[in-house]
């Protein structure tokens, strides 16, 4: 296992379990939402235009993201594998993906879906909101962010699934927990 994807609504934890995979296995984990709010904090033109969308809890246009992606999936520490967290998000993106891996005669060993109730994802990330004082976190915001991943992300799930490659796994209770139910699926399917 050395390309994986994680996904999962927002608040699923996949940025958590995204750290102890990628050390597990030696292999960067790369944040599309760390990076944009890279980006927006340095004030580049990526994280001005990445912003508006996410103020708004929509997602940074597939341009900007597939651009983004392709630049750190080319650089040399991805060369023995990685973890993506947050892309791809669309069936656009997953043919884009497919189409960058192609280039190096790769493909994608394995997608991790963490699945936890909206309920529990809205209360997590209110919570979250008021820890790390992050602005795109309110209930309004919150529940956008679960809708539009419900209509352009969840198809993704149906898509790997009929390929062989997606493992769902229950994201509700600690995190040693849920990174113990992650290392099961992953390794029963090496």
């Amino acid at each position: 296992m050395n390309r994986i994807l994680i996904m999962g609504p927002p608040g699923a934890g996949k940025g958590t379990q995204a750290v102890a995979v990628a050390e597990h296995y030696r292999i960067p984990a790369i944040s599309t939402g760390e990076i944009f709010r890279s980006h927006v904090a340095e004030g580049t033109a990526l994280g001005t235009t990445a912003r508006r969308y996410m103020r708004a809890g929509e997602y940074v246009p597939d341009d900007v993201t597939n651009e983004m992606v392709r630049e750190r999936l080319s650089r040399a520490d991805c060369g023995g594998g990685f973890l993506l967290d947050g892309y791809p998000r669309t069936l656009d993106q997953v043919v884009m993906l497919d189409k960058m891996l192609g280039e190096r005669d790769a493909a994608i060993d394995a997608v991790v879906a963490l699945s936890v109730g909206i309920e529990d994802l809205v209360e997590r990330l209110i919570h979250r909101a008021g820890v790390q004082h992050r602005a795109d976190d309110t209930e309004d915001v919150i529940r956008r962010r679960l809708q539009v991943y419900r209509c352009e992300t969840e198809p993704l799930l149906g898509e790997y699934s009929a390929r062989g490659l997606l493992l769902t796994v229950d994201g509700t209770g600690t995190v040693p927990e849920v990174a113990g139910r992650v290392f099961e699926a992953l390794d029963a399917r090496s």
